[in-house]
């Protein structure tokens, strides 16, 4: 046995311990699928479907427009898009003329936006018609030279095309008239007369950057995550490794995850695009058209976040609905509730493993096995090829065995650095090891477990408290739905533990109640001192809790009390 990656031992034979990965751009996918699978259906939208080849085409006209608009070798473009056919075609269109795409939020502010823009000096940008006047108020302020702009209705069906503006002007209370200039351009004029002709760019996979992801910037402001083409090919060839009973061609993958965030564009996007699967393409997250979705059109993998999987499980028409299709399913971007696993997989006869990754690591560095030994409450272990360990902090000094300290890790799919931040990328690369920020535990199997964000860690009366084991406690309350546990000033022990819930439908819960509970669960020191009761948590549009936005509120909620008292 390895005695420093013990976790090997544990693969089952299907899945290699090392992969010989394809030195190969990452658009290679897309002209490989394209053409053995031209027939396919590669994308199911709204109604709508298109095939590989037709996707092909126009990824090619996408390349074909970008190069005749200047677009050189390295030039960002930036994609300000929901889930829809538009969102692919630009991604590969944009990687096909050599370009570096921007990754952009759709639900950003003109704020928001203009510091991605600023920062990354993104040249084009694709983006909805009812996104242009955020686009065109910050245009002066950026880099900017051109515009490409669609509608959701350009990929709908009839009669859906024909109704669709009608409810997006009762929906958002705004009609957009595009009209086309030297540096604002339509869509469908592209799509439909623009030429298949391109270029092909000369690509070295290590070295040159298919995608700029910014991370939510929990800490700071957003740094742009410099993602090669080899990054993503390893990371979604180590993917498919990883679910070895998946069928080549034959299986239907729910993207309700956006792609503008890392995790939906691997396990999803690029995912079903190397491996010739449909994609289901839903553009936001809404419970009955998920469960519609799944007993009508029988996806098979169905990657998500656990406040997806809640969102299903307290739907109040579950029942109603057959969700056998599923097979597998990895959850990522929080903690994934024992419970919520347990019931979820009692729904559906599939597999529902956590897993966990991070920007920096495009994004997949570990997860359960699907078929084979996992563990509750552990995030897995390392995937092929990647190697990890428990670090004291900041360092790459490796801690005891069982200790906590820093999670590291070091693969293929690890990120070349954050764009223009020499001084951050050092701090996070050392020696080829990239320091994530959280904190975990390594058991003897090899099986990882992380116990918090290191800027999460509740510090009480001297007492270290990692809000997820609160967290994990209060999940199992059969009354509770969602839980949010952070540390709020307190003058007497420097930080004391908050326990923000949201309770089931029709459950009523009060203080005293859950001070029992929790005193039954917990150690006197990690018993949260105050709690306060909501109909739903803040997050970001993957189902992240934003923890920061709650801890401003509840300092601020404080000061207020201090005031008045």
């Amino acid at each position: 046995m390895d005695n420093r990656r013990p976790w090997l031992q544990h693969y089952p034979p299907e899945i290699p311990k090392s992969i010989d990965y394809d030195e190969k751009p990452l658009y290679r996918f897309l002209l490989e699928s394209g053409d053995r699978y031209k027939e396919k259906k590669a994308l199911h939208f709204m109604g709508k479907e298109i095939s590989f080849g037709e996707l092909l085409v126009e990824a090619k006209k996408m390349a074909h427009f970008f190069q005749s608009k200047g677009l050189k070798k390295g030039d960002r473009v930036a994609s300000m898009l929901p889930n829809c056919p538009q969102t692919v075609v630009t991604y590969f269109g944009a990687m096909l003329a050599g370009g570096v795409v921007v990754q952009v939020n759709p639900l950003f502010t003109e704020r928001e936006l203009k510091y991605q823009l600023k920062d990354s000096g993104a040249k084009f940008i694709v983006c909805l018609d009812i996104l242009l006047p955020r686009v065109s108020n910050v245009r002066d302020e950026t880099d900017l030279e051109h515009a490409i702009v669609t509608k959701v209705s350009d990929y709908l069906p009839f009669p859906k095309n024909i109704i669709y503006p009608f409810i997006q002007k009762k929906q958002y209370n705004i009609v957009v008239k595009v009209e086309e200039t030297d540096d604002t351009h339509i869509w469908k004029n592209i799509i439909e007369s623009g030429s298949e002709y391109f270029t092909e760019i000369d690509i070295d996979p290590k070295e040159d950057l298919a995608l700029l992801q910014y991370t939510g910037g929990t800490t700071g402001k957003p740094k742009g995550v410099m993602l090669t083409h080899y990054n993503l090919v390893s990371n979604v060839q180590m993917c498919t490794a990883w679910m070895y009973k998946l069928e080549e061609n034959k299986e239907i993958v729910l993207g309700v995850l956006p792609f503008f965030h890392v995790y939906g564009m691997t396990t999803v996007m690029n995912l079903s695009i190397m491996f010739g699967s449909k994609m289901i393409l839903l553009p936001k997250f809404d419970p009955e058209q998920v469960l519609k979705t799944i007993q009508k059109l029988k996806p098979t993998l169905f990657p998500g976040a656990p406040t997806i999987y809640i969102g299903l499980l307290n739907h109040p028409n579950l029942k109603k609905y057959d969700l056998s299709s599923v097979e597998a399913c990895i959850s990522g971007s929080a903690a994934l509730p024992i419970e919520v696993q347990d019931q979820f997989e009692k729904i559906t006869g599939g597999r529902l493993v956590e897993g966990y990754g991070l920007t920096e690591t495009a994004p997949v560095t570990h997860a359960n096995f699907i078929w084979d030994k996992r563990i509750n409450g552990s995030i897995g272990v390392p995937w092929p090829d990647t190697d990890a360990m428990i670090v004291k902090e900041g360092t790459t000094e490796e801690l005891p065995l069982g200790e906590v300290g820093e999670i590291a890790v070091k693969g293929p799919q690890v990120m070349k650095g954050y764009w223009n931040r020499e001084e951050d990328t050092n701090k996070s690369l050392k020696d080829g090891w990239l320091l994530t920020g959280d904190m975990g535990r390594m058991d003897e199997d090899g099986y990882f477990y992380v116990v918090d964000r290191k800027s999460d860690m509740i510090i009480a009366g001297g007492f270290n408290i990692y809000p997820r084991e609160v967290e994990e406690v209060l999940f199992e309350h059969t009354e509770i739905q969602e839980a949010a546990v952070i540390g709020v000033p307190d003058p007497y022990r420097g930080e004391t533990v908050k326990a923000i819930i949201v309770p089931k439908k029709g459950q009523k819960l009060d203080e005293q109640q859950l001070n029992r509970y929790c005193r039954k669960n917990l150690a006197a020191y990690k018993v949260p001192r105050i709690y306060e009761f909501r109909d739903e948590l803040p997050k970001t549009i993957v189902g992240k809790v934003l923890k920061r936005q709650l801890i401003e509120e509840s300092v601020a909620e404080l000061e207020k009390d201090k005031q008045v008292n």
